[in-house]
């Protein structure tokens, strides 16, 4: 269950999409930020049944909104004071990897690419989740990792929702990318591979990305969706290196042909009021 859904405040559904499919918008009760420790949190949230699925044009429409998927629920921060989780989108048309980004490529040139619905999860899949887990994020709230977990957050979906499985030559499943398909792009929902030393030089996270880019290329869409980036937040900076990139500020997406500064964005939040499109 949605860790929200005991508590929360009824309000409008934000679009018509909503409405249409008969969605509650919610709104969380305000609790600490969990990327910015001195600030509240807030969410706009909706939990569908579960079982139940979303059509792919109203997900899409949510995405346009700001909204992501997590498990049966899609969810936008609504925090009263502050505006930093940001949607981002890349340009994927008008991507061109870098050298950096072609070195990644190159490094993992032998490895294969094949697709899987998420339903079809397997054990193999878990187990490469849970090593992930336990050598990577052991200090936050995804651990110690669990089947449940995994099954609620990665496998069970209401979209048309995918495991990029990445592999090596002998078959070794080495990375996974669950990915959700729109109707105009693809939605990076979670990305887990193996945190073995051995694979540090072959940036597999980075790949991964690089590989939803073309896939998205691929299909003739136009965004790859990467998720929230926060200007202030170091580890997310890297979301934005994969321009051109468009950020979703006081409800319009601003397109930016470089990576913006943090302060360039930071500047475009203080100067616009904040507005959703209804």
């Amino acid at each position: 269950m949605h860790p929200y859904a005991d508590d929360v405040t009824h309000d409008t559904p934000t679009s018509n999409a909503a409405s249409q499919a008969h969605l509650v918008v919610n709104l969380s009760p305000p609790s600490l930020c969990s990327y910015l420790p001195d600030r509240a949190s807030q969410l706009h949230f909706i939990l569908l049944e579960s079982g139940e699925i979303i059509d792919p044009e109203r997900y899409t429409e949510l995405c346009q909104q700001g909204f992501r998927r997590s498990g049966q629920a899609f969810y936008r921060p609504n925090c009263p004071h502050c505006q930093q989780c940001i949607s981002s989108r890349v340009v994927v048309n008008e991507f061109e990897p870098s050298r950096r980004y072609r070195k990644i490529l190159n490094r993992n040139a032998q490895v294969s690419l094949q697709l899987r619905p998420a339903a079809s999860a397997t054990h193999e899949h878990y187990a490469l989740y849970q090593k992930y887990i336990s050598a990577r994020h052991a200090d936050g709230d995804m651990y110690p990792p669990s089947l449940h977990t995994f099954e609620q957050f990665l496998v069970a979906s209401p979209a048309d929702t995918l495991f990029l499985e990445f592999r090596e030559p002998n078959n070794k499943l080495i990375a996974v990318a669950v990915t959700d398909r729109l109707s105009d792009g693809l939605s990076a929902i979670y990305t887990f591979f193996d945190p073995d030393p051995s694979y540090n030089s072959r940036s597999l996270g980075v790949y991964c990305i690089l590989q939803q880019i073309k896939m998205t290329q691929r299909l003739g869409l136009a965004y790859a969706y990467l998720g929230f980036w926060i200007p202030t937040v170091q580890k997310m900076r890297y979301k934005t290196n994969y321009a051109p990139i468009e950020l979703l500020i006081h409800g319009h997406w601003q397109y930016f042909e470089s990576a913006p500064t943090p302060e360039q964005v930071l500047e475009l939040l203080a100067t616009q009021p904040l507005t959703f499109n209804n």
